[in-house]
């Protein structure tokens, strides 16, 4: 069973340019994180756009939404930054015959204790293992789409009720 992934951009996807001193994305983030992952799962790899969320807009979401609805594969990840990933989980709820999971990351792959690592292993094993639907995955959890926020205090979601 092949997984489609999609790299939408995110905090997950950067790096820090020590030229310019700024946070910058890193193209192939994805290829290194399931190298040291030692991933050997059979995943298609698609880089739709390369955005922090907060300046994601409602012509990106379509792209990941007809993304999602015309790939062949019924078992989706999709990176994604965590400020708007509810809204984009919200925006893909009515594909209801595949299972596609977003994940993303509060500390870039690239830094040393990042949790990109085990927020993408949780997504790739509720992807391929979890019922048709749309959820997050994200600090050790797996969450239904409509029942989860981002605790920008405690900087982890966590489940409405």
């Amino acid at each position: 069973m092949s997984l489609q992934l999609f790299i939408t951009g995110g905090t997950i996807a950067k790096y820090y340019d020590e030229i310019n001193g700024k946070l910058a994305f890193d193209p192939d983030h994805m290829t290194k994180l399931l190298e040291e992952a030692r991933c050997r799962a059979d995943i298609e790899i698609e880089t739709l756009m390369l955005k922090d969320s907060l300046e994601m807009d409602e012509v990106d979401r379509e792209i990941i939404y007809q993304s999602c609805l015309t790939t062949p594969s019924e078992r989706i990840l999709i990176t994604h930054g965590t400020d708007t990933m509810v809204e984009t989980a919200n925006k893909l709820s009515t594909i209801t015959d595949k299972t596609i999971v977003l994940t993303g990351a509060m500390i870039p792959f690239a830094f040393k204790h990042s949790d990109a690592l085990f927020n993408v292993g949780t997504a790739l094993g509720a992807a391929v293992s979890m019922p048709h639907g749309v959820y997050l995955a994200m600090n050790g959890e797996v969450f239904v789409y409509n029942n989860v926020y981002k605790d920008k205090e405690r900087g982890e979601f966590c489940a409405l009720s």
